[in-house]
């Protein structure tokens, strides 16, 4: 049983930073490949990156190379995700997710995962 819980979203105008972070319960996190979706008004969930157990390998989505971070603190329990030169269209929930399944090193697809957080707003004004 895993409960992740994100937090650090909020409004910020474009062209600003936003830190986020998520907390996960257990004794195992450091064995579990996590990643970041996200899910804009009106559009499916899409992913946004990933990193690998260690933390020596990450992944990202096009529409935030260069722009998003993904990290990991595995003593902490914890997975941030560092946004910056937000634009509007960044504007969605944000959702951590924890795959425990053996094998691979990045995963980038939702069924791949098997716990979710509840979410966090992410709102970008212009």
């Amino acid at each position: 049983q895993v409960q992740l819980v994100e937090s650090g979203g909020g409004l910020v105008q474009a062209g600003g930073s936003l830190r986020l972070s998520c907390a996960a319960s257990g004794r195992t996190f450091g064995s579990y490949v996590m990643g970041w979706f996200r899910r804009a008004p009106g559009k499916e969930r899409e992913f946004v990156t990933t990193i690998s157990r260690s933390g020596l390998y990450t992944r990202h989505a096009d529409s935030v190379k260069g722009r998003f971070t993904i990290s990991r603190d595995n003593a902490k329990n914890t997975l941030y995700l560092q946004m910056n030169s937000l634009q509007p269209e960044d504007t969605a929930v944000y959702y951590c997710a924890a795959s425990a399944r053996d094998g691979g090193t990045l995963r980038q697809w939702e069924y791949e995962y098997d716990y979710w957080g509840q979410g966090t707003q992410v709102t970008v004004s212009s």
